[in-house]
């Protein structure tokens, strides 16, 4: 019997995990702890970090896993690292549920950046009102530009205020809708939308939006990671912890 560990926190990660109790197929889900109302879940739940590689590498052995599925983020990128490393350590096949990333359709004005701190100087302009859809753990790096008033859209309230002299919070959860988020960008006069490339359908609405309101969009790319195998497919996910 397998006994599987899938690193979540996405939309494909808690698909997953409802196809694999359904299945009666042994499963812990763990979260990074980002999130401090994460959504209730068929199958135990482990939130916090492992402590590096080595710490994951010390869960695996010590908890029996035999299959290890990273279903984190695209851009949970030192994760990724770490589990792919980790399960070099301890032996333990894994498997990255990926999903492919946005790609630019017409209409859409689209200017690619490599990382946070490119987006950051990208953004040495005259005040606009400029739509952050990045979470909130890249907030601070912006406050080099406090020209800009931010609206900031995030799953929880701020521990501390966001350190941008101008911005306005949204505390929400995707999946969104792209009449709502035209709306909310009309509300708030946005002239440009920072968006990490992501991928997948939940975060989709606002790239829909700005395309129909013609919005300028400062993409992120993803960052590159070490080859490993990976599907986009959860059926895929579900036939290779069963072999």
């Amino acid at each position: 019997m397998p006994n599987i560990l899938v690193l979540g926190g996405t939309i494909e990660a808690t698909r997953l995990v409802a196809d694999l109790a359904r299945a009666g197929l042994p499963t812990t889900l763990s979260y990074a702890g980002r999130v401090a109302r994460p959504k209730p879940q068929p199958v135990p739940v482990r939130v916090g970090g492992f402590g590096g590689a080595d710490g994951l590498a010390r869960y695996l052995r010590e908890n029996h896993i035999t299959h290890l599925v990273d279903a984190t983020h695209p851009f949970a990128d030192t994760i990724s690292r770490n589990a792919l490393h980790a399960a070099t350590l301890a032996d333990t096949p894994l498997l990255a549920l990926t999903r492919p990333p946005w790609t630019a359709r017409d209409g859409d004005q689209w200017t690619h950046v490599p990382d946070i701190p490119a987006a950051v100087a990208a953004l040495g302009m005259p005040r606009r009102n400029i739509m952050l859809a990045l979470g909130r753990m890249h907030l601070a790096a912006f406050a080099t530009q406090p020209q800009h008033r931010y609206l900031l859209r995030l799953v929880d309230p701020p521990q501390t205020p966001p350190p941008l002299p101008d911005h306005h919070i949204i505390i929400d959860r995707g999946p969104f809708d792209a009449v709502a988020d035209a709306a909310l960008m009309q509300a708030h006069d946005i002239s440009l939308i920072v968006a990490k490339n992501a991928g997948g359908t939940g975060a989709l609405a606002k790239l829909t939006a700005a395309r129909q309101l013609q919005i300028p969009v400062l993409m992120i790319d993803r960052p590159a990671l070490p080859e490993r195998a990976q599907t986009q497919d959860i059926a895929t996910v579900l036939d290779w912890v069963r072999v």
